[in-house]
């Protein structure tokens, strides 16, 4: 298929967000670029819930690092038991995160920003060369 949608690898998705504004836009956005979100969640214990619950592959999770319960660093850290990747989507990454990540993107972000950012991920996960980082993004896994 010449012109047909580009194999990803990403596809489901969890957003950990707590701004509500912020969680209806960015699962609004994502739906409506193809990708599937299984949950959008405002806490760490849901977050928690649904990674170990996930009866499906979750194959990246959004989370913000300020949350009402706790820290998405958390939420990072049960991610990373199941061997899902993270990228946070927060104003700032503080240091000790950037481990537990695969990525960065700086609050607040533009709609194709975030859809780049996710598109940088999975290429770079699947090994691929990424084209240019979006602005406000930066990215953790090796790139190759």
């Amino acid at each position: 298929m010449l012109f047909g949608r580009k194999q990803r690898s990403i596809a489901r998705l969890l957003v950990v967000e707590d701004e509500p504004l912020i969680a209806f836009d960015t699962e609004r956005m994502l739906r409506e670029h193809g990708y599937e979100v299984i949950a959008t969640v405002d806490r760490v214990a849901d977050a928690r819930r649904e990674i170990a619950s996930a009866t499906e592959k979750v194959d990246l999770i959004l989370a913000d690092v300020q949350l009402a319960d706790g820290s998405g660093v958390e939420v990072a850290r049960a991610a990373s038991e199941r061997s899902i990747p993270v990228m946070f989507v927060t104003s700032a990454c503080p240091p000790e995160a950037r481990a537990l990540a695969v990525g960065f993107l700086a609050k607040p972000f533009l709609e194709r920003d975030l859809l780049n950012a996710i598109e940088a991920v999975d290429a770079a996960m699947a090994g691929k060369a990424t084209k240019r980082l979006p602005q406000g993004f930066e990215l953790y896994v090796p790139i190759a």
